[in-house]
């Protein structure tokens, strides 16, 4: 089935385009962009992060009313600096049912399943054809645990076969046989301190003897999840042929930096379980690591090794707030673009080549520059298989300018949004994680310009 993604003629097309040696039999062919405050070596890296400023003025237009409002309340929010940490300091005090009342359809996907399926829908209206769900409980270092890790699992569970698995077929059928392939996969995230008490301590010490029982009862708990997964795409495989990826996949989400090197042992053991066909398993890297080049050389390594396929989400890092020691991020932001944009790249020239490593790569980030130079190179490659086993992402309630830029003006297929769900005060905690963790980059998309389109589009649809 998946000997498909093998290219021919279009490696060294495309591997002159990215400047990047193609991955032909060993880790060493890959050339990776230096860590250090070197000028790039790649092309495309500096051209992705010249000033771009795509035509996004109207994707307002294709939001509701009450999304509308949740947006102007954010560009309140977000005014200034000073104005969005006062409503950081302020949200865990705010109540629950005024948050629900103004923002909460715009970042959560809904507390229960058939909430979560019509908000699909919502997104499929605006060209978003499916989504990478989560079950979202907050407080989970494995020791607070304010639901259950059996209603975690069972959830995660159904999520799968009673939400992603009618909600690809039924975005399938809509699409067509013929376009089976522009259909991205569903995606259900695992987020390893939430399956198993005491994660936290089975992460930072699965080496050690004493833990070794208790780690394999965590790759076994998130094995019997990824089972459902994999059920379901044979079944999906037998009733599509001609699908060229997987219809669901399970990602490994990335946790606080010190309890990564568990993490990353977590996903090569599941990508050695249930890679060995396709890319059921994608794990997560945090291009903000200094560490994050290496390692994805490394796995590379073992994978060829061992005879699986990696699948990759690249992120540049969701806990950059919080991460005390500040030697393992780069030294500038200019690094974590350029490091980001070369895993970006080497990846698509692995997929692309005559032994390819890597079978999957979701390009999660909101910055457009990004987006537009993964698009770009995505136009280059003309192997269907490759092209449909790599999906963009954004996060429900942010970079909707960017979805509707590489939809609307792009014609993009291969996207998705991140939305959590479950439990509302988890969700109000998810929400939290978001202003702290992603101010910036909400404040940079909103504030009094997000207020003034919001108060103009009302203002058209009023009158």
């Amino acid at each position: 089935m998946y000997r498909s993604l093998r290219a021919t003629s279009l490696v060294p097309r495309l591997a002159r385009s990215l400047r990047v040696q193609p991955t032909v039999g060993s880790v060493s062919s890959i050339r990776f962009i230096s860590n250090t405050n070197k000028n790039l070596a790649d092309d495309a890296a500096v051209q992705a992060h010249t000033p771009h400023k795509p035509d996004t003025d109207n994707y307002l237009d294709t939001l509701n009313t009450s999304e509308l409002l949740g947006y102007g309340v954010i560009g309140m929010c977000t005014l200034s600096k000073p104005v969005l940490n006062m409503a950081i300091r302020a949200f865990p005090y705010t109540p629950l049912w005024m948050i629900r009342l103004l923002v909460y359809k715009n970042y959560c996907g809904g507390d229960t399943l058939p909430e979560v399926m019509k908000t699909g829908e919502r997104l499929s209206e605006r060209g978003i054809r499916n989504m990478m769900v989560s079950y979202t409980v907050e407080a989970c270092d494995g020791k607070k645990m304010s639901v259950s890790i059996e209603t975690i699992v069972g959830e995660t569970k159904r999520s799968i076969s009673e939400l992603l698995v009618p909600h690809t077929v039924k975005m399938i059928q809509e699409a067509g046989i013929a376009n089976i392939n522009d259909i991205p996969p569903g995606y259900v995230a695992l987020k390893p301190t939430g399956l198993i008490e005491s994660a936290a301590d089975i992460l930072l010490h699965y080496q050690e003897p004493a833990y070794k029982g208790r780690y394999e009862q965590l790759v076994e708990t998130c094995s019997e999840i990824i089972k459902v997964a994999e059920d379901s795409n044979l079944t999906l495989h037998k009733q599509f042929p001609g699908r060229k990826a997987p219809f669901i996949v399970a990602i490994v989400d990335a946790e606080r930096n010190d309890l990564q090197q568990g993490v990353y042992k977590l996903q090569r053991d599941l990508f050695a379980r249930f890679n060995k066909v396709e890319p059921t398993v994608v794990g997560t890297m945090q291009m903000y690591l200094k560490e994050s080049t290496p390692n994805l050389a490394k796995e590379d390594k073992l994978a060829r090794q061992g005879g699986y396929l990696l699948g990759w989400k690249l992120v540049r890092g969701a806990y950059i707030h919080t991460e005390p020691n500040r030697a393992v991020i780069h030294d500038t932001k200019a690094d974590t673009d350029a490091n980001y944009d070369s895993g970006i790249q080497n990846a698509l020239a692995n997929m692309s080549s005559e032994k390819p490593s890597v079978g999957h790569l979701v390009v999660a980030s909101h910055n457009p520059n990004t987006q537009k130079m993964a698009t770009d190179l995505l136009e280059k490659v003309s192997d269907k298989a490759v092209k449909a086993n790599v999906v963009l992402g954004q996060l429900l309630g942010m970079g909707d300018n960017i979805t509707y830029y590489l939809t609307k003006h792009r014609d993009v297929k291969n996207i998705i949004k991140y939305v959590p769900w479950g439990p509302p005060l988890e969700t109000k905690e998810y929400l939290l994680r978001r202003l702290e963790e992603n101010g910036d980059a909400v404040r940079a998309d909103s504030g009094w310009p997000l207020v003034k389109g919001v108060a103009k589009t009302l203002w058209k649809r009023a009158f």
